[in-house]
């Protein structure tokens, strides 16, 4: 892909992706609204979160994948090679779990504070940073190369990523603040997975036109659905039911698809 690689051209592209990753904090304000007593806000936004990484990764990373691979890859060896790593992404989010005591949270220095279900969400909080934060890697790669082709091409592309950014931070800061009961670190947590996508962005500017292809963001765009889909099922979804609250789950998990099915209509 040809761009012109002009020192405004750059700035700007670097600006707009900075603005699409950084709507995760304004999810995250949702935590500034809500009591960290309020058990069916609680299991609603963790539904929300498991509705929008699962609608995300079936609807939007896997097409992507198998859209990329074909070209390189026709037919049936070309979706073998993106199932292989959908789970490979599952095995590494496994594996990373695997590592990550249930009973203590390094992250935190006063976990020991902490009920057992507070442990449990700081732990949470903790795998939807990492897995979002690796998602908006590879977005902020391409809201960069595109915000490089000019306004009339890039100001979509960033209106839709930070909407869908939004649920991201709720996602990130509710079980955070639920857990520790601070405002500030459920602010901080969220607004750094945001900061994946400028600094995708500048890995983008040093490497993207010289060793990017096609079939690498297939990959990793499948790995990243494997992981949030790991991440629903493990952690969000059992999170959610575990208060009681069945339907505000359920219902939670219906509105992060539609906010997704939304976001995505603006590509």
């Amino acid at each position: 892909m040809e761009v012109e690689l002009t020192y405004s051209a750059i700035l700007m592209a670097l600006g707009l992706t900075m603005v699409a990753g950084l709507s995760t904090g304004i999810g995250s304000l949702m935590a500034f609204f809500s009591k960290a007593t309020n058990t069916r806000f609680l299991s609603a936004a963790l539904g929300l979160s498991a509705g929008v990484m699962v609608y995300v990764s079936f609807m939007e990373l896997m097409p992507d994948a198998i859209d990329k691979i074909s070209a390189v890859f026709p037919g049936k060896d070309g979706m073998v090679y993106v199932l292989l790593a959908f789970f490979a992404g599952i095995a590494l989010i496994a594996l990373i779990d695997f590592f990550i005591p249930e009973d203590e949270n390094p992250h935190e220095f006063h976990a020991q504070m902490a009920s057992k279900n507070n442990v449990k969400l700081q732990r949470t909080g903790f795998m939807l940073a990492l897995a979002i934060g690796i998602h908006n890697f590879p977005e902020g790669m391409a809201t960069f190369v595109a915000a490089l082709d000019g306004m009339d091409v890039a100001l979509p592309i960033v209106v839709a990523i930070a909407i869908h950014n939004i649920p991201e931070g709720i996602a990130v800061s509710v079980p955070i603040y639920h857990a520790t009961g601070s405002r500030k670190k459920a602010l901080l947590y969220s607004s750094l997975t945001g900061l994946a996508e400028p600094i995708g962005a500048l890995i983008g500017l040093l490497l993207l036109q010289t060793f990017w292809t096609a079939e690498m963001g297939a990959y990793m765009l499948a790995g990243v659905a494997g992981i949030m889909v790991y991440i629903s099922f493990d952690e969000l979804l059992p999170g959610a039911e575990e208060y009681g609250h069945h339907h505000f789950a359920i219902g939670g998990v219906i509105v992060g698809m539609a906010i997704m099915a939304f976001s995505l209509l603006l590509f």
